[in-house]
């Protein structure tokens, strides 16, 4: 029997006969499943997304045309291989043939008054595109190029953490043992936005060639970074390597022609104008310009200058999807090792294992050769030594042994691939409780902070210099075990003075001036606002006062002072659940205020359990696991997963969030594998 079959939880487990009519019925279960999510991300790619919901999407609209996503795409699709590109069209064929039954159910729609459109075989290329275009490194230049300006070069460095546009992902291997036969797991839980619907979609594809279960994105073919193919398994990190550039170009007007300055004096630009309808408002024209170094995404409004964008998927006119069927495919490590050479962006760490034992880590994905300088803001387009070099970094996959763990940290593999890594303790922490033995889900949900330099702070400050009630709050802090847990007085205690002593150094004369207008677009405030990003890095920034010529000791006495008169609240209290969503469905915010009553949340930016929120800003979780998975290679029926929602993206679906008491919990639904306990979809259901 081939088709849509559904587990306990609603997730999908699909059986056809060959791989493109398997494509085809996944991209039907994606929209049937998650309509509006898959359109909303279409629209997104082809910046059209403010025809519909209004001018609060205007300004990705207009990132989106400037950055020519949708054109990236399509040509990314035509140079795919012809297997590959009747694979994806399958998909797109699927989705289309659904869009309008999903759409039937979902509120979105009837609340904004829009239907749904139609993919281009191209379009889930586009969807790829809008989940990962902000996920690397260039908005975090924005922010450098913003403390060079106002702080001086030599500040830079008291920011250089991740970045809100990263990652709190965990992966590890536990090898196999021979002298007992146990075969390797791979376990870990992807970070990021918490969107609704969930980000990733579990599913399970089957047909002649193969079996696989694991995570998939919403509109997009394939399983491209977490997957289980019976005899090999794999799972992605973010390598946090470096490999979008920004350049400042210098334009000047030749009547309708734009030019601008190369290394060899003023080459024409291409240049086009684009409208935009926005709902509700008036239309908006947009100036799309690409130079030679790449798209112009935004203008700095203090010099004048333009920034274009330079990628590897905008030069090289590829994503990597022709890894994914190969992936698919797979049996071995070095198979997913070959199948992974030709995947150009986002840059992933990946662990892949197999039945006979072998554990490999390898970087996946394209990294330009250039200068240096070029990594840490943006640079000069016309002067040539900014120039990439032709040449993309090498890096062999590494046959490892004993445990094996990425946590976005700097190791030897990818150091020279990046510069702003996550602090190491998350990585530490998950290798000393692998050598305790200890379980997927206990890791997982793991909720200790580690000492660091904000920790050290009130160690070091000297109780007789406050008054009792902050004494007294010092006191409850340096004896605290450290542990976010969502019941814990002491952590929501250490929360109220971590965001006082984020707002006090907001304050600091010596940081003021980051505070000055910004020179870039509103969309990336979030990696340019001042206040966040002293939260972000408050480790780096307690640490490196003083070299501002500040002591930071009277900032954290002022802020104990502010917090030991706060109300008191536990951790989950303050760390409510606040997860991404449009907002356009009344049926879909009261599904929102609904989880927020129920749901207390554990853990913190840098626990393990890395549901993160922006100190000094607000202590609700925006980010945190969206997904959690543990693949037995040695019997795939002891595989299990969890995501933070559901399998449905439709309010009032059985399995829209039924899977979230779990998820807040710590707890891993099981992997059902046999297809006897599997329910068919007496509507999707076919007989061959």
């Amino acid at each position: 029997m081939t088709g849509i079959h559904r587990d306990a939880w609603g997730v999908p487990h699909l059986r056809a006969g060959n791989v493109d009519e398997l494509a085809r019925l996944q991209g039907r279960v994606a929209a049937l499943d998650r309509a509006w999510q898959i359109e909303t991300e279409r629209r997104r790619c082809e910046g059209r997304l403010a025809e519909h919901v209004g001018p609060d999407a205007l300004d990705w609209d207009r990132f989106a045309r400037r950055a020519r996503l949708d054109d990236t795409a399509e040509r990314c699709f035509h140079r795919l291989s012809p297997a590959t590109r009747r694979w994806v069209t399958a998909y797109t064929d699927g989705v289309n043939d659904a869009l309008a039954e999903g759409a039937a159910g979902a509120p979105e729609f009837t609340a904004t008054g829009c239907t749904p459109g139609r993919w281009r075989p191209w379009t889930p290329l586009g969807v790829f595109l809008v989940q990962h275009i902000l996920f690397a490194t260039f908005p975090n230049k924005l922010w450098r190029a913003h403390v060079t300006a106002t702080l001086g070069p030599d500040a830079v460095d008291l920011f250089a953490v991740e970045g809100p546009g990263g990652s709190g992902s965990n992966a590890w291997a536990v090898p196999g043992d021979p002298a007992t036969g146990r075969a390797p797991v791979i376990a870990g839980d992807p970070h990021r936005l918490l969107e609704l619907p969930g980000i990733y979609q579990q599913v399970r594809l089957a047909c002649d060639e193969f079996d696989v279960f694991g995570l998939a994105f919403p509109g997009v073919p394939g399983l491209p970074h977490f997957g289980h193919a019976g005899e090999v398994a794999w799972a992605v990190t973010n390598a946090m390597a470096d490999y979008q550039d920004l350049y400042r170009e210098q334009l000047r007007r030749d009547g309708d022609r734009v030019l601008v300055r190369d290394a060899d004096g003023w080459v024409p630009a291409r240049r086009h104008a684009e409208e935009i309808t926005v709902r509700g408002g008036d239309t908006e024209t947009v100036e799309v310009i690409e130079t030679p170094r790449g798209p112009v995404v935004d203008h700095d409004r203090h010099t004048g200058e333009a920034i274009s964008l330079r990628t590897p998927a905008r030069v090289e006119e590829s994503l990597g999807f022709d890894a994914l069927l190969p992936l698919l495919r797979a049996r071995t490590v070095d198979d997913v090792a070959d199948a992974l050479r030709v995947w150009v962006e986002p840059v992933n760490s990946v662990l892949v294992a197999d039945r006979s034992g072998a554990v490999h880590q390898l970087v996946a994905g394209l990294v330009p050769t250039r200068d240096d300088r070029c990594r840490r803001g943006p640079v000069p387009g016309w002067d040539p030594r900014y120039r990439w070099q032709g040449g993309y970094a090498e890096s062999k996959p590494v046959v490892v042994d004993g445990f094996a763990v990425c946590a976005n940290d700097r190791r030897d593999d990818v150091a020279d691939l990046g510069g702003d890594f996550a602090p190491p303790h998350r990585a530490a922490r998950i290798r000393a409780l692998l050598a305790e033995g200890v379980a997927p889900e206990t890791i997982h949900t793991d909720t200790r902070l580690a000492t660091t330099p904000l920790r050290d702070a009130l160690h070091r400050l000297a109780p007789d210099t406050l008054t009792p009630p902050a004494r007294a709050l010092r006191e409850r802090l340096t004896t605290w075990d450290g542990r976010m847990r969502a019941d814990s007085l002491d952590a929501g205690a250490f929360a109220a003075w971590r965001t006082a002593l984020a707002r006090r150094l907001h304050e600091h004369p010596r940081l003021r001036p980051l505070r000055a207008p910004g020179a870039y677009d509103r969309l990336f405030r979030p990696w340019t606002d001042p206040l966040a990003r002293i939260g972000h890095a408050l480790d780096g920034v307690v640490a490196g006062l003083h070299r501002l010529g500040a002591d930071v000791a009277p900032v954290v006495a002022a802020a104990l002072e502010d917090a030991a008169t706060a109300p008191a609240q536990t951790w989950g209290q303050r760390h409510v659940l606040h997860p991404v969503h449009l907002g356009v469905a009344p049926a879909v915010d009261d599904a929102v205020a609904a989880m927020r009553r129920r749901i207390a949340l554990a853990g913190d930016t840098d626990c393990v359990l890395a549901t993160a929120s922006v100190p000094g800003t607000s202590d609700a979780c925006w980010r945190g696991p969206v997904a959690r998975y543990v693949f037995d290679l040695g019997d795939a029926d002891r595989s299990r997963w969890i995501v933070p929602f559901g399998a449905s993206g439709r309010p009032g679906d059985p399995h829209f969030d039924d899977q979230l008491p779990r998820w807040a919990a710590g707890e891993l639904n099981p992997v059902t594998t046999d297809w006897k306990h599997l329910t068919p979809d007496p509507h999707e259901t076919r007989h061959p």
